[in-house]
């Protein structure tokens, strides 16, 4: 006689920290391994964001990219490097709706690190003469700009990237289940016991600021990133008029369109993050044109009809997934 006996597996066990980073707060899940200890693993990522920080922050003044903006004699290191060709190939992607040379727009509108707007209608035509991601390239490891006066800001890639760049942190120490969110963007290894990692998405309402506090929807995912942009956290009104932080490129103005966020899924939160700023500026049926044609990215928007109620979009590999509040 044969007799089948199974193992009892035991339930994995799961530590957790949070902290401050780029200016908003990160949290990170993640299995607990032998030899791995949470208080070191905690202050090897803080050392690795501080170090991201230093490299890609428009609020650091001795950041690299703030360096590099000022046109200081300054060698780009590993982050910026791989930050700025992922943001070309995700400029390439978009037909250019995404972006990185738009930093002197940025400013002029008032969405800088100094909040100072210098807004003319001359002056923002002027301005659109030195935006365009062929007017900059790296060239032997350096920073080559088609005029000294263009600025990059990398604000719409830095944190999804940055989630990627501790993502593979923890995999080279051998965690192989875990979860990290920056600022609201989320990239998920492995499943949680079993069961898939549940990220919320916010809703679009002006002034929801704080991630996960009014959800939209629920989304369950696995060895998948996620990134969420929008027009409800960074804009101002005025004379009645709300422009929002996201500027088209092509315009040189804040975008405005039906499209209230767009929440993107990708394989890496650099995409994710970018994407879903690309979808910001092409709106709702641009947005949809270019998810049909690259299925390998999913889409969960949220737009205002005619009436101004809320609308919902997604593709359909998503639907078995979402669930909407």
């Amino acid at each position: 006689m044969l007799i089948l006996t199974a193992a009892c597996r035991k339930k994995p066990e799961y530590s957790s920290f949070a902290g401050a980073a780029q200016g908003t707060t990160y949290s990170i899940i993640f299995e607990k391994k032998p030899g791995i200890d949470p208080l070191v693993l905690r202050e090897e990522a803080e050392i690795l964001l501080h170090d991201f920080d230093m490299s890609l922050s428009l609020y650091e003044d001795s950041s690299v990219l703030c360096r590099l903006n000022r046109n200081e004699n300054v060698k780009p290191d590993r982050f910026f490097t791989d930050a700025f060709r992922r943001s070309k190939e995700i400029s390439d992607l978009t037909g250019g709706a995404f972006d990185i040379t738009v930093g002197p727009l940025v400013r002029a509108w008032g969405f800088g690190p100094d909040g100072n707007k210098d807004f003319t209608p001359s002056g923002i035509d002027s301005l659109l003469q030195l935006v365009g991601m062929q007017k900059v390239e790296l060239r032997d490891g350096n920073l080559w700009k088609a005029d000294p006066r263009i600025t990059l800001d990398l604000n719409a890639i830095a944190q999804g990237y940055s989630v990627d760049v501790v993502c593979g942190f923890l995999e080279k120490k051998g965690v192989n289940s875990f979860l990290v969110e920056i600022g609201g963007e989320v990239r998920v290894e492995g499943d949680k016991g079993g069961s898939l990692w549940t990220i919320g998405i916010d809703r679009p309402v002006d002034y929801n600021v704080s991630p996960g506090s009014d959800l939209k929807a629920v989304i369950r995912m696995k060895d998948r990133a996620l990134a969420t942009s929008g027009n409800y956290r960074k804009f101002y009104i005025e004379n009645g008029i709300k422009y929002s932080h996201t500027i088209d490129p092509k315009t040189g103005y804040p975008a405005k369109n039906q499209l209230l966020s767009a929440t993107i899924l990708a394989s890496d939160c650099a995409a994710a993050d970018g994407i879903a700023t690309a979808c910001m500026v092409m709106g709702k049926e641009k947005s949809i044109e270019f998810l049909d044609l690259h299925p390998e990215y999913d889409g969960y928007l949220i737009y205002s009809d005619d009436s101004g109620n809320f609308r919902t979009w997604m593709t359909e590999r998503l639907k078995g997934y979402i669930e909407e509040e």
